[in-house]
């Protein structure tokens, strides 16, 4: 990957898109920002919009209105294309008509003759990465959905206030699918530099198991209440994708709960992709990080795995 210009192409100028395009120039996240949508005129207007604010941002980055063209040199295409999640709506229930978008977007991205990195943001999103993997042909490694990389986060900011430790150094993770069916290994989890049930133990009129299954509760629903509330979500994803981002051009070996094939962790040999935590850099995933889960953690997991296997077979590409 060239660092001399790091050129990001984002397909999809919705509220995803343009909050990530937002946070991406306010953390110089890359030099080139290219604004793909059907709707051509909307991303010339986003393109001088952004560039206006550029006199109050430290960046110097060049924004436009593009095409698929554009791709071709590009080091990340960052897809947030899709239909909005009506509410009450499921992430699966998305599934096939997102589906049928990917198939007129991805192929297009490859014929330009793109070799870097896709990063899938569009729900059900892990479904939706492996349709680009599908579709593309790429190297699993270097297709990477945003994952359960925001519901991490609003883990460890709700964990963060009941523990009153600052989130960012509260190691717990929300893997499985990025939906109804993911799971919070608490097993692994360390507030600090204890384990979570340690602190359970030690202040048991403090804190509780209750406490954290409702903690648990309130992530998994997170997106619902906020569709109801304000119709989307997008400032929270739009981090989410910039931080992943920032990692690639970085090359700094992060490690985020993105949405990753497995290749073989946890016993699976399957192409589905699912929310775990892997280490992230210049070539997009570089290895998943297997967490040694419970035997009813394990089943949580699978659960949510088969789903994912399930619904991507219910589809047609």
């Amino acid at each position: 990957m060239a660092n001399n210009n790091r050129k990001v192409v984002l397909v999809g100028t919705g509220m995803v898109g343009m909050s990530f395009a937002y946070a991406a120039l306010n953390q110089s996240a890359c030099d080139e920002l290219v604004l793909i949508d059907l709707n051509a005129e909307r991303t010339k207007g986003e393109a001088m919009d952004l560039n206006h604010g550029l006199a109050f941002s430290n960046s110097s980055m060049r924004i436009y209105s593009g095409d698929y063209c554009d791709c071709s040199d590009a080091d990340i295409v960052v897809i947030c294309a899709g239909v909005n999640q009506k509410p009450d709506e499921t992430r699966l229930q998305l599934l096939q008509r997102n589906a049928k978008v990917f198939s007129s977007i991805v192929p297009r991205v490859v014929s330009s003759g793109f070799d870097g990195i896709f990063l899938v943001a569009t729900n059900p999103v892990d479904i939706m990465t492996r349709v680009t993997y599908e579709l593309s042909g790429f190297n699993a490694a270097k297709i990477i959905g945003t994952g359960t990389t925001l519901d991490t986060a609003r883990l460890r900011y709700l964990l963060g206030t009941y523990f009153e430790i600052d989130p960012r150094h509260i190691h717990a993770y929300v893997i499985g699918e990025h939906g109804d069916s993911e799971m919070i290994p608490w097993s692994q989890a360390i507030i600090g530099v204890k384990q979570a049930r340690d602190m359970l133990e030690e202040a048991p009129d403090r804190y509780t198991m209750e406490e954290l299954e409702r903690i648990g509760d309130d992530v998994r629903t997170a997106a619902y209440e906020i569709i109801k509330a304000k119709g989307a979500t997008y400032y929270g994803i739009g981090m989410a994708i910039c931080r992943i981002v920032r990692a690639i051009f970085h090359n700094d070996n992060s490690v985020l709960t993105v949405s990753a094939r497995l290749r073989g962790a946890y016993g699976l040999k399957k192409d589905v992709f699912i929310g775990s935590p892997c280490v992230i850099n210049s070539g997009g995933v570089k290895r998943v990080l297997e967490l040694k889960l419970e035997p009813e953690e394990l089943e949580k997991f699978m659960r949510s795995y088969d789903i994912l296997s399930e619904s991507f077979e219910s589809i047609q590409l």
